[in-house]
């Protein structure tokens, strides 16, 4: 059993739903603090903060992206370089999904294939995604410099 602690912080008066600061943030034990907010296009935020949505898929494309580099160290395969411009779409009320795709760099052209199946394995075992009522689908493009 693994147990997470983050704190929230807010303070401000809520007088008017359109003038109080929707700014607060996470902390962490040992972590600089988050600087968040909601999203300015549904919550009146602060575009130039984290918001809730972005940290979410955040947390997808981190989750996917450690355990695709733990198997690939587990298969000899060599990464030298790990992009991902992940997307999730969402309606008024939830998400309908979030797309992966990451971009990798390999040093060996004859893993290429291995490299790309491993994404199906570490999107089994990302337990971020494996929560999800959504779909997270990934679409990897494999690249080796070698």
């Amino acid at each position: 059993m693994h147990r997470y602690e983050v704190e929230v912080a807010w303070s401000g008066a809520t007088t008017d739903y359109r003038s109080y600061s929707r700014n607060h943030e996470a902390f962490a034990p040992g972590r600089p603090p988050l600087p968040s907010s909601a999203d300015p296009v549904i919550g009146r935020g602060d575009a130039t903060r984290w918001n809730p949505e972005l940290l979410l898929i955040a947390s997808l494309s981190q989750c996917h992206m450690l355990w695709y580099l733990h198997l690939c160290t587990e298969a000899g395969i060599v990464v030298t370089d790990y992009r991902d411009t992940a997307e999730g779409t969402m309606n008024n009320q939830r998400f309908l999904q979030v797309t992966l795709r990451p971009r990798v760099t390999i040093t060996d052209p004859a893993h290429t294939d291995a490299a790309r199946e491993l994404h199906a394995e570490a999107h089994k075992r990302c337990f971020i995604a494996n929560s999800m009522n959504f779909p997270v689908d990934h679409e990897p493009t494999i690249t080796a410099s070698g």
